[in-house]
């Protein structure tokens, strides 16, 4: 059962996704949390940016990174509206983060249980401890609502 905070940064995520979707990108969001503070946020840039790594997770592990003066992202929690792909759950096992909390599955390409299971993989040095569906639903149909309106 979801908690009261991760309700609350999963909402976050989700305004994030907003800014994502306004700027015309796959609307996916990302914060980071530490001692229940956000340390870093993201959404998806990667059509604005032209950078294929700049996904929700990576910008905020990227910002929490700068924030805390160090890679190692020891007890924290990403909230990220979409299962991470495969590139962002390894950037999470490379950092350290002790939690991942996602909303709503990818069957195409997630990595945290649904193709991949990257965050929890025992050849790997860290695994996270996983929760999906806080907000599950709400997030699956702006990703729905998002790519119907793109066909």
């Amino acid at each position: 059962m979801a908690s009261e905070a991760d309700v609350m940064f999963m909402a976050r995520a989700a305004e994030l996704a907003r800014e994502a979707e306004r700027a015309g990108e796959v609307p996916v969001g990302a914060v980071i949390v530490k001692d229940g503070v956000i340390i870093g946020e993201g959404w998806n840039r990667p059509i604005s940016t032209n950078d294929p790594t700049a996904h929700a997770e990576i910008i905020a592990l990227r910002a929490a990174a700068l924030n805390l003066s160090t890679y190692r992202l020891l007890d924290t929690t990403l909230y990220v509206t979409l299962e991470p792909c495969a590139m962002c759950a390894g950037a999470m096992v490379h950092a350290r983060v002790k939690r991942l909390v996602y909303a709503a599955s990818d069957p195409r390409a997630g990595a945290s249980g649904s193709v991949f299971n990257v965050t929890q993989n025992s050849a790997l040095n860290h695994r996270l401890e996983c929760e999906s569906g806080v907000l599950g639903e709400e997030c699956a149909a702006m990703l729905r609502a998002f790519f119907v309106a793109r066909r």
